[in-house]
Formats: structure tokens, sequence, C-alpha cells
């Protein structure tokens, strides 16, 4: 059995923010064809502040518990600051996550980065170039 932190078993099994979030200004999908992970980010945006933001995750307990920290991390931070953050910063908020399952942080912050792509393509923005990147990467990854 994977050796979790007491975080992460605790977002795994009452994880905040699940659901659809209906009239969302951007949806991120993303998944990983090797474990079947798959996760959907909603955000709900006001003056480029992230003021709502949900989740809905088929996948084991890292997915879950990463999709649920990244939306109680994100909400009330600007787009600005939620694009410095990396998988990194939701493994230690998650006092860690074992060395198989690092790849669900990945998907975390991969998914709020889609949803944050929607956005900037639904409302006309011009997208940063580091999103572009990141996006250009994740439709890279969902060719293959």
């Amino acid at each position: 059995m994977l050796n979790y932190s007491q975080k992460v078993l605790d977002h795994f099994k009452n994880p905040r923010n699940v659901g659809k979030l209906e009239k969302a200004d951007g949806v991120g999908e993303v998944g990983n064809l090797v474990c079947g992970d798959v996760m959907r980010l909603f955000i709900r945006v006001e003056d480029e502040v992230i003021k709502e933001i949900s989740f809905e995750t088929y996948g084991c307990a890292a997915a879950i518990a990463t999709s649920s920290v990244i939306t109680e991390m994100v909400k009330g931070k600007t787009i600005s600051e939620v694009l410095k953050m990396s998988n990194k910063d939701i493994i230690d908020n998650l006092d860690g996550l074992p060395p198989i399952k690092i790849h669900c942080s990945l998907l975390s912050v991969d998914a709020l980065s889609e949803a944050i792509w929607d956005y900037y393509q639904k409302k006309g923005k011009r997208v940063p170039k580091e999103l572009k990147k990141r996006h250009e990467r994740i439709e890279k990854l969902r060719k293959i």
C-alpha cells in the first residue's frame, strides 16, 4: 500500500469544491492514458481573479487529492499568480506524494492551465507566452 500523507488522505476522503461549475468561464480537461486518471477543472473569473473553482475527477486517491487541493490553493488568486504555480507547489501543500503518484500533481496543474487557456480563448484575450507553451505541450500529449 502507498504511504500517503494525512493531507492527501483528508483531501481524498473529504474533497473540496467537487462538481461541475455551471456557467464556468473556463474548463480544462486532461488525462493520463497510462493510469486512466481524468481531471476536469471549472473556473469562474472576475477582474482576472479566480472567484470560483470546482473539479470532477475520475482517478486514484492522489488524483482526487491534487484536484481538491489545487482548488483551495488558487481560489481568490489572480491568474498571473496562478500561472506561476508548479506541481511542486501542489506536492508541498499536500506534504508530499509517493514518487509513483507525482504525475497526478502534473495533471492538476495542467487541468488548471487548460481552464485558463479556455477562459482566454472565450474572452478573446491575448494568451501569455508561458500558457501557450503549456497548452501546446498538453495538445501534443493528447495526440500520443
